[in-house]
């Protein structure tokens, strides 16, 4: 059944939603938040649809590189979920402001073919990750967001650790804003994987070996406006500027340090 409150929830989630296509997806991680519905939820329910966005080959590359992706998630009121944004998982909180548990997820992982600048250096294969969240809504709009995922990388051994905070509020009946900001630290296995060079591959691309330590990965913020179409339907448009930081900024394989990525989505919610 249709209420207000299911129209504004669908409203926040996919503004929320956008925000974090927006910035991950350029960098090949799609999973940096978990966005659900709320525990006190009483009924599944489920989102559907496509985004279409332009972003760029690969963290810290200066060509553009355009993907058109299904939207997918579903979330059971026993706290379990599934999809294309939130990966597979279990949330334990039953309280409506706050959500935390464990899921499974992917790493996308990079080929070497997307860029000139990555010639020589091979390709990282996607890998599963394994992780945990937690997340708490200090008000109606405001929320605070923070993920854990290990297994990226060459080896399997790389860990991200993402920072969020994001608020959203109607701008109208039918229009919402959302804007976030987040940060991501990896550990050395991660930043080897996507941001260093081994004397192989130093043999091979041309590149001076380069071995980044851990810290942090990057910054970013987003801005995402959502229209709804009706009670189900929206349409949102959204934009990300991104930095990356510390060693991952200083690679010989990054070509442009800041990076802005557009998202434009439609989904129905059921």
């Amino acid at each position: 059944m249709d209420t207000p409150f299911t129209h504004i929830r669908l409203a926040t989630t996919l503004a929320a939603l956008a925000m974090t296509l927006a910035a991950p997806m350029a960098r090949g991680q799609a999973f940096d938040a978990v966005r659900l519905y709320g525990a006190a939820s009483t009924e599944d329910s489920g989102l559907i649809g496509a985004a279409l966005i332009a972003g760029t080959a690969y963290s810290g590359s200066d060509q553009r590189r355009t993907l058109l992706l299904p939207l997918l998630d579903y979330q059971w009121t026993n706290g379990w979920f599934a999809g294309t944004g939130n990966g597979v998982g279990f949330n334990f909180s039953r309280r409506a402001d706050q959500a935390f548990g464990l899921r499974l997820t992917a790493d996308f992982g990079r080929k070497a073919h997307r860029s000139d600048a990555l010639r020589g250096m091979g390709d990282i294969d996607a890998k599963a990750e394994f992780g945990a969240f937690f997340n708490q809504s200090l008000t109606s709009d405001f929320f605070l967001s923070s993920s854990l995922r290990y297994g990226a990388g060459d080896n399997g051994r790389g860990l991200v650790v993402d920072l969020g905070a994001g608020y959203s509020s109607g701008l109208a009946a039918q229009w919402r804003l959302g804007v976030g900001a987040a940060v991501s630290v990896t550990n050395a296995a991660y930043q080897q994987s996507f941001f260093g060079v081994t004397a192989a591959q130093a043999a091979n691309s041309g590149y001076k070996v380069y071995t980044p330590a851990a810290g942090l990965r990057d910054a970013r913020a987003n801005v995402a406006l959502t229209y709804l179409v009706n009670r189900r339907t929206a349409i949102t448009a959204a934009l990300s500027a991104g930095t990356l930081l510390g060693d991952a900024r200083d690679s010989p394989l990054v070509r442009s340090n800041t990076s802005v990525t557009g998202v434009l989505g439609v989904s129905y919610g059921f």
